[in-house]
Formats: structure tokens, sequence, C-alpha cells
């Protein structure tokens, strides 16, 4: 099983957020029964927090989360569910990334650990949603 973790499970953690501690503890147990991987729109997200590579790569390795880039097929995906959210009207409150990162962990992973902002379970709802408050 591999799980994605979204920018803003990352975020939180990096910044020693109030809730921070919670999702560590949440990454920990994934480990013991799935893979952990982010997509590169999270990478290049979270890159901003760090002065470069050297320094975000051993971060991401003492959680155990490795790089996996959005294939072609989830691209597309995004792009197609994307143009559907825009089409419904949605504003651009939420931008093409946000639909690669929820893409890729549809088609490469089995679950996305995140802070649910609302779009993901409408426009990602077969896609398993993990946070601390549900455990995984």
């Amino acid at each position: 099983m591999r799980t994605a973790i979204d920018s803003s499970v990352l975020w939180c953690i990096f910044k020693a957020e109030s809730d921070a501690r919670a999702w560590v503890s949440l990454l920990i147990n994934l480990r013991h029964e799935s893979s952990l991987i982010v997509c590169d729109v999270v990478f290049a997200e979270v890159a901003a927090l760090f002065a470069g590579v050297s320094d975000l790569l051993p971060r991401l390795e003492s959680l155990g989360i490795e790089y996996d880039p959005v294939a072609p097929a989830s691209a597309l995906a995004a792009g197609e569910i994307f143009r559907t959210y825009r089409l419904e009207g949605g504003p651009r409150r939420y931008l093409i990334p946000d639909f690669l990162i929820g893409a890729h962990a549809l088609h490469q992973a089995e679950a996305l650990a995140a802070r649910d902002r609302g779009y993901l379970r409408r426009y990602f709802p077969e896609l398993r949603i993990l946070t601390p408050e549900q455990g995984n």
C-alpha cells in the first residue's frame, strides 16, 4: 500500500504547528503498513520552507517519505477534474496544483494524508482521506 502526503501535512510538521505531533504520529503508524510518498507538486510547495534540496530531502527521509512524481495519466485526470470544477463555477480558490495532488494520490496511491479543505471529498470521492482525528 502507498499513502500520499499532502503539503498541508508537511507544512504543519515543519512549521511545528499545534497539531504537528498528531500528524507525525499518524505518519509513524502509516509507515507500518504503507510506503509514504510525495509528488513533485507537494515537493515544490514544501521546498519554499528550506534552503535547498539537501535540506529538504533528509527531512522527508526522516519521516519515511519518498519522492514519486505525477505520472502522465494522473496529470490528465487532474486536468479533467479541474475542468469539471471550473465548469461547475468553481472559483480560482483551488488551482491545478491542488488537483494534481489529489489525482496523484488517487491514481498512484491508495490514500492521501491531508487537511481536507472540502474540494478533495467533492472532486475525489473515491479517494481515502486520512487525518489524525480519523486515525488510519
